[in-house]
């Protein structure tokens, strides 16, 4: 049984080793994430190299993410490293204090206007909502709190606000020289963390598109603002993918509220044609232990159940102790989720009419795909909109993305249920050496024998985006007609 959910994994320290990438390729992984917030442009630069070189020889194209740091609102250093915090103490956040000497009083902060947004009784989570303090008065750009949840507090810890409303800006200096980096690379996705409105992506697009790379922009949902009803749907829009980083989301809206955010971000993504990414703490335990735990099995079925496109490892493949059984373990129980008949049920735009002909093609193939008996399906294909429509409907179906466009075989990395193939066409409008030619490839590749039926969509003009005009139904081994 193919895998439909794609398992996207952190490349770091522990995929270095090796053999370990090899393994990786092996046990399945779908797309890379290059986590811009550690390493050199040299170390993010080879890992590429070495992925795109895998990917030739093993003819499988797995796909690079690359993950833009974004603003970190940090606190500073203190003396001794860490301190320990008691509850109802009182704490300082200062940013004209020595960022080198902090103690268990007050330490220095990086974010200078921390101070102008907060208020008295604003509570502020540090280290991932590990330490909470509340707010007491502000003075002279020093914020007087009090400890609510105390504990050890060490060095660079970040800051977030519940109910967010601090307002750094999601691109960084340091993003934008990332982005010369990346344009080298030619990722096939860009993530851009803290957005807080479309614009922000808009941004990063301009950018991208300046040092010629066309990736698709990855909108990384980690503040409170950003799921409010009217912004999350610009949001969506603006990006080709959406990632519901459960961490910093979940400590500017409290955990509880994270499971119905995660099921309604999913469900509105796929809806409005985007990619759905569910990621943070999906394998945590993996990092230390050979196995996962019954919860991480469950919330790595769960995303599977929402319709998430992919689910996203990151330490526990970037420096965890055992990255490939990591992989192994998700591979296994998304393959065991995806035998549910409801991970194959879908209303979607079941009442909506089509602007475009070739989305109509597209829904018309996954009707038929759904109701017949048919082995696969084949979108030939130059921008990916085909494939991607098809991965809207959830079913048990495959879809084989064949592109010669390098661009677009990336992008459909991370669509569920569809598997990128490259396939140079040729330039004959005779649509039965087409339908032979895919056939070819499909038993090429073992996919097809005879008695297979499989739905091939395509345009009558080779290299015309969005020219999907047609669909043909054949029958592998039996006379292929126009």
């Amino acid at each position: 049984m193919l895998r439909r959910t794609k398992i996207l994994a952190t490349l770091g320290p522990a995929t270095d080793k090796p053999g370990v990438l090899e393994a990786l390729f092996e046990a399945g992984i779908d797309v890379v994430r290059m986590n811009f917030s550690h390493g050199s442009a040299e170390d993010h630069l080879a890992r590429a190299q070495k992925i795109r070189d895998l990917s030739h020889a093993t003819g499988r194209r797995v796909g690079i993410l690359a993950d833009l740091q974004g603003p970190k609102i940090r606190i500073a250093r203190f003396i001794d490293t860490k301190v320990f915090l008691d509850e109802g103490q009182p704490f300082a956040l200062d940013i004209n204090f020595d960022p080198l000497a902090g103690d268990n009083t007050q330490v220095g902060i990086t974010y200078e206007p921390l101070a102008l947004e907060v208020k008295p009784g604003s509570r502020l989570l540090l280290d991932d909502g590990r330490i909470v303090l509340d707010v007491v008065n502000v003075e002279n750009m020093r914020v007087n709190c009090t400890v609510v949840v105390g504990g050890y507090l060490s060095n660079n810890k970040g800051i977030n606000l519940l109910g967010g409303g601090l307002s750094a800006a999601a691109l960084t200096d340091k993003d934008k020289e990332d982005i010369k980096t990346i344009g080298i690379m030619k990722c096939d996705y860009v993530a851009v963390s803290f957005p807080r409105c479309a614009e922000d992506l808009h941004e990063a697009r301009r950018l991208l598109k300046e040092v010629g790379c066309e990736a698709g922009i990855v909108a990384k949902v980690e503040r409170a603002e950003a799921i409010v009803d009217d912004v999350m749907d610009e949001i969506i829009l603006a990006s080709d993918a959406v990632m519901v980083a459960r961490g910093d989301l979940g400590v500017e809206i409290g955990d509880a509220n994270l499971p119905a955010v995660q099921k309604k971000l999913i469900k509105r993504t796929r809806e409005l044609n985007r990619v759905a990414i569910t990621a943070t703490q999906m394998m945590e335990s993996m990092i230390e232990n050979p196995i996962p735990t019954r919860a991480e099995v469950f919330d790595v079925a769960n995303a599977v159940y929402d319709g998430t496109d992919a689910i996203m490892l990151s330490a526990e493949t970037a420096s965890g102790n055992h990255p490939v059984k990591a992989v192994e373990a998700m591979n296994r129980i998304c393959i065991e989720a995806e035998k549910q008949p409801s991970v194959r049920e879908s209303d979607h735009r079941i009442n909506i009419q089509f602007d475009r002909d070739d989305e109509a093609i597209a829904m018309s193939a996954m009707y038929m795909a759904n109701h017949t008996k048919i082995k696969g399906i084949v979108a030939l294909t130059e921008s990916g909109s085909t494939p991607l429509w098809m991965s809207r409907i959830s079913s048990g179906i495959p879809i084989f993305a064949f592109s010669r466009v390098e661009e677009t075989l990336g992008k459909a990395t991370l669509f569920r249920g569809v598997f990128p193939m490259f396939y140079e066409l040729s330039d004959t409008q005779d649509h039965a050496e087409v339908n032979r030619g895919v056939v070819k490839e499909l038993r090429k590749w073992n996919i097809a024998k005879d008695g297979d039926k499989f739905i091939i969509t395509k345009g009558d003009l080779n290299g015309i985006k969005g020219g999907t005009n047609a669909l043909k139904v054949i029958v592998v081994g039996q006379g292929l007609t126009p």
